[in-house]
């Protein structure tokens, strides 16, 4: 028997997937439904189900934000409708997607699809490749969202000062504190706005806002000042970036 959570903030969708389940409910149980992500995340990590409806557009954290914040991730249908960056992620790595409102024959469909996955092959990390994909998306470049311990953040992108490569992780420095992110520096490179944001160095980008004055530092280096006092090393391809970005 296959574990099952329902993570959708519009009620009839979850009673639609509830009913749809069940002619598979010798296969399928249904063990919570969840009317946003910050349930979502709780339900995952108490009940760890093998598999999870998942809504996108949902308030206070959407499901791609949701999933990245989940250490083990099941495997994941979508139930939902979203952008070109969204679909594209969803046709490449979800088990499936089903854009609303669809049929008991398409549901049918996806449910064979995942069984047939399910009994034939183990599942690592399913949804990494999904996410570094959906990432590309406008809508997921305005805010990072992050845990700490068991409450999870919402940072605007313009309230990051900078980050700084942590091993496996990436710091992101607030005027409210650090806060670590399990992504990696290129990752950032490639989703925050090069407008903006600037990769100074190999351990460090930087919000370009942020900066007061750029010093000369050993032979071809120099140092960022922020405006928090912060000193951030810029090697010398690092400089080169820098100026493009702030025109000089």
């Amino acid at each position: 028997m296959k574990c099952v959570l329902i993570i959708d903030d519009e009620p009839l969708a979850r009673m639609v997937v509830q009913e749809y389940l069940q002619p598979f409910n010798n296969q399928l149980q249904v063990i919570q439904e969840c009317g946003d992500g910050f349930e979502g995340i709780k339900a995952i990590m108490q009940h760890q189900p093998d598999l999870i409806f998942l809504d996108v557009q949902m308030p206070k954290i959407n499901g791609f934000e949701m999933l990245e914040l989940v250490e083990h991730a099941p495997q994941v249908i979508f139930t939902t409708a979203f952008d070109e960056y969204a679909i594209k992620a969803f046709e490449t790595h979800a088990v499936d997607y089903l854009l609303k409102p669809f049929s008991r024959e398409r549901f049918n469909k996806a449910i064979e699809k995942y069984l047939l996955q399910a009994n034939n092959k183990p599942v690592a990390k399913p949804n990494e490749a999904l996410l570094e994909t959906a990432a590309q998306s406008p809508a997921q470049h305005e805010r990072v969202v992050v845990k700490t311990g068991t409450k999870v953040k919402i940072i605007p992108v313009h309230d990051i000062e900078y980050l700084a490569a942590d091993d496996d992780y990436v710091s992101i420095y607030t005027s409210e504190g650090s806060f670590l992110k399990n992504k990696t520096m290129s990752f950032f490179e490639q989703t925050l706005d090069a407008r903006h944001f600037a990769r100074v160095h190999r351990s460090y980008m930087v919000n370009v806002a942020q900066i007061t004055r750029i010093d000369p530092f050993e032979k071809d280096a120099h140092v960022a000042i922020l405006r928090s006092g912060a000193r951030i090393p810029v090697s010398k391809a690092g400089y080169v970036k820098l100026r493009q970005v702030l025109g000089i």
